[in-house]
Order: structure tokens, then C-alpha cells, then sequence
């Protein structure tokens, strides 16, 4: 269910290339580097391969009846703070859990054809230098497990989050990511390709998106975007 390997490229690419040559990449199956000289993060960003930290990609194959795939990243996020068990780490739309204001794990969805290739990097013992940007690893404030043990504990967490979303839906997705991220009032920055829109968090829409409600108590619905923490930075 989960292969080790040295070195690759990146583990989304080289899942991607398989579902291309025609290979059927089974649902649960996890392709995890040691590192990666290529990997990618949102946005376009290096994926920060540090020595002993998780690297790992896994395929979503759509069925009849899925909830809407972009909800993915939801189920991800759940399943990811859920393994990660750390006291004091949130939840920020779309995908980034943080410990204070710092990132320590980080999500990217790829589709890939009628499926969904989900990459997932956790900083478990060293934490990339990112200007303007405050990053952490789990062992800045716990025993971090070793990146084996966190493999097996996150395909087992992911597995359980993806059949919870296919039996149940959306809806109880929803409110269990909300319980686990910011609380409603966080100030939020949202950068929409460039425009910068600032407001406080207020919760989630039934399709997952975020909600911003802004100065003039307006509600803006954020579909895609690079969300800040606008008090720290983050």
C-alpha cells in the first residue's frame, strides 16, 4: 500500500506519468520519496525536501456520486491534522496546517484525467527558510514520529476521511474541517492573482468555498486564492 523510494522528481509527476502510459494506479496506494529534486507546491513553489520529512502522493479516482472533487482538499486537510494529533494546529483554507502562525504541512491537487492526484508534504523534523513566510516541523514542539510510522498513519487517516466524504457527503466534512481551523473572525488576506483582498473569516459555503466577510459587512465567496493570515503574515 505504500512504496519507498530514494529519489524522484516529484511524487505527483510520477503518478501522473503512470495514469498517462495507461497504468492503473489503485485508490490507497501511496508513492513516498526519501526526496524530491523537483517537487512542487500551490502557486508554483519549490516543495521544501528536507531529510526526513513526508513526501507522499496518492490517487483519487473519481465514481458516480462523488461529491465535487475540488472538496477534496478538505478531506485532505482533515486527514492530515488528523495524523499530525498536535495540540494548537489549524486548519487555513485551502490546504496549509499551521502550528501558531507557522506552516508545517502543505497539500497540492492535481486533476489528472477523470482523476485526482493529491500530494502531501509535512515538515516532521526540518523546516524550509521561506522569506516573509513562517514555517515550522512538528519536532519544534513535540516528538516527531518518524516518517515511516507517519506514512502508514496518514494513509490509514486519508482512507477513513475519503470514505467518511463518499458515505456522508460534504456536509459533515465541512463542519469537522471548520472545528479544526481558525475560529470565525480571523483576519484574513486573500490574494485573487494579484488583488489583494482583506477581510475576516466567516466560515465555509456549502461547496467548500471560503467565506470573507468584508469591511462594509459584505460576504465574498473565495474559490481559489493565497490566503494570509493579515495579523501574522503568515
Amino acid at each position: 500500500m505504500i512504496r519507498f523510494v530514494p529519489e524522484v522528481g516529484s511524487t505527483n509527476e510520477v503518478l501522473r506519468e503512470r495514469l498517462a502510459g495507461g497504468e492503473h494506479v489503485p485508490e490507497g496506494e501511496w508513492l513516498v520519496a526519501d526526496r524530491q529534486n523537483a517537487g512542487r507546491g500551490r502557486q508554483g513553489r519549490t516543495w521544501f525536501d528536507g531529510a526526513g520529512n513526508f513526501m507522499g502522493s496518492t490517487v483519487i479516482h473519481a465514481r458516480h456520486g462523488d461529491p465535487a472533487l475540488p472538496t477534496l482538499s478538505l478531506v485532505a486537510g482533515l486527514a492530515v491534522h488528523g495524523a499530525i494529533d498536535l495540540s494548537g494546529a489549524k486548519l487555513k483554507w485551502p490546504n496549509d496546517v499551521l502550528v501558531g502562525p507557522a506552516k508545517v504541512a502543505g497539500m497540492l491537487l492535481e486533476g489528472a484525467g477523470s482523476a485526482v492526484i493529491l500530494g502531501i508534504g509535512v515538515n516532521l523534523v526540518a523546516a524550509p527558510v521561506v522569506p516573509g513566510r513562517a514555517t515550522a516541523s512538528l519536532a519544534d514542539f513535540t516528538a516527531s514520529p518518524s516518517r515511516d510510522d507517519f506514512a502508514d498513519t496518514l494513509r490509514k487517516s486519508f482512507d477513513l476521511e475519503l470514505q467518511r466524504w463518499r458515505d456522508f457527503g460534504i456536509a459533515p466534512i465541512i463542519r469537522r474541517w471548520l472545528a479544526a481551523a481558525h475560529p470565525e473572525g480571523t483576519a484574513f488576506t486573500v490574494d485573487l492573482a494579484g488583488e489583494q483582498v482583506s477581510g475576516t473569516f466567516a466560515g465555509l459555503a456549502d461547496d467548500g468555498a471560503l467565506q470573507l466577510r468584508l469591511a462594509d459587512g459584505r460576504l465574498r465567496a473565495i474559490h481559489a486564492g493565497e490566503v494570509s493570515l493579515a495579523a501574522m503574515g503568515s
